[in-house]
């Protein structure tokens, strides 16, 4: 995400997408803004968190969000990819490209567009700007929205699924950045675990970068070498809340022939790992493409409010994947701990204990 402002454009036009095909510039948006029936149509500028389109993870949950609104609401889009150890001012930069061609509204995929999203808001105060998992969960300003999300509640479901089905009693988790909203992955899964099968020995969690290098989230071969400490330490059930770096654990865990747990989007399915994907226990499903079509959405119909919006079990921002049908034989005893986290009988804690 960080350093330079070499830029990759992917634009995409109605329903058809073209990525770019190389680091540095890419195709306009298509369009001028009318539509068939002579009405303006939206334009909606988005800013990707490192890794872009095509990690498999975050950032597709985020365009899978702007294709359903591409082919629902008939919008035009352009999307601007970040770079690893790039500084702040590219990120607002970035935005600030889209606001000033005319792209309304923008929105800008991770906490770390957070301040710069901000700023740049105040400046362009007809546009209308969101922030997926808003730092904090605090947003500011009548033209900017939010969302954030309840990881450490669907971290807790598959915590429990990781302690129901390991057969060391060993279980590992790996994030991406040493950060608090990764923290929060990590307090989920531990407390779910404990929940589940008291006496579960949760190892201590491995964390691939501290910021300001946030390339935890895009280096595979970092994911690949903190799965082999892990298993070598015991663990036959890791989770990663790597982001891209997370294809390199899944694919380590399975070759290993050893359970892996996805993060953010069904990752069963996902190309990269399709050699070991019968190794792939579950995935917390973190629905960033929820939130990010409901908030064009309610653009596009006029509907904007301002302020954050919180993702969770009860309103199915968050949950577990059961593709695969790995969690079947234990599906019963998740959805019951779901249940008890829906009524507050159970307050999973968002910090590791």
């Amino acid at each position: 995400m960080r350093r330079g402002l070499k830029i990759s454009l992917v634009t995409v036009t109605g329903a058809a997408l073209t990525l770019s095909a190389s680091a540095c510039g890419g195709k306009k948006a298509g369009g001028d803004g009318g539509g068939d029936d002579g009405k303006k149509t939206l334009k909606v500028g988005l800013a990707f968190d490192i890794g872009g389109r095509g990690d498999q993870s975050f950032n597709d949950s985020a365009a899978a969000g702007l294709s359903k609104a591409e082919t629902d609401l008939h919008v035009t889009t352009k999307e601007i990819s970040a770079q690893p150890d790039e500084p702040d001012s590219d990120k607002e930069s970035r935005l600030r490209l889209l606001a000033n061609t005319g792209y309304n509204p923008v929105i800008g995929v991770g906490f770390s567009y957070t301040a710069s999203l901000l700023k740049v808001a105040k400046d362009f105060p007809n546009t209308k700007f969101f922030i997926v998992d808003a730092d904090g969960c605090k947003v500011s300003g009548a033209n900017v929205a939010g969302s954030c999300f309840s990881e450490e509640q669907g971290s807790f479901l598959v915590g429990a699924a990781a302690a129901l089905k390991s057969k060391t009693g060993k279980i590992g988790f790996i994030g991406g950045v040493d950060v608090p909203l990764i923290q929060k992955f990590f307090a989920g899964y531990q407390a779910g675990a404990e929940k589940a099968k008291p006496g579960t020995k949760v190892l201590p969690p491995k964390y691939l970068t501290e910021p300001p290098n946030f390339n935890g989230f895009k280096d595979t071969g970092l994911g690949n070498e903190a799965a082999k400490g892990q298993l070598d330490a015991g663990a036959d059930v890791i989770y990663h809340a790597a982001g891209g770096a997370g294809i390199g654990v899944i694919k380590t865990v399975g070759a290993a022939g050893k359970w892996a747990i996805g993060v953010d989007s069904d990752q069963y399915n996902q190309p990269a790992v399709a050699d070991v994907k019968s190794h792939i226990l579950t995935s917390m499903v973190k629905h960033v493409d929820l939130s990010v079509f409901n908030f064009v959405e309610s653009v596009a119909k006029n509907q904007f409010k301002a302020g954050t919006v919180q993702y969770n079990l009860q309103n199915d921002g968050v949950g577990y994947a059961t593709t695969g049908g790995n969690v079947d034989d234990i599906k019963a005893k998740l959805e019951d701990l779901k249940a008890q986290i829906v009524a507050g009988k159970i307050t999973v804690p968002t910090k590791p204990q």
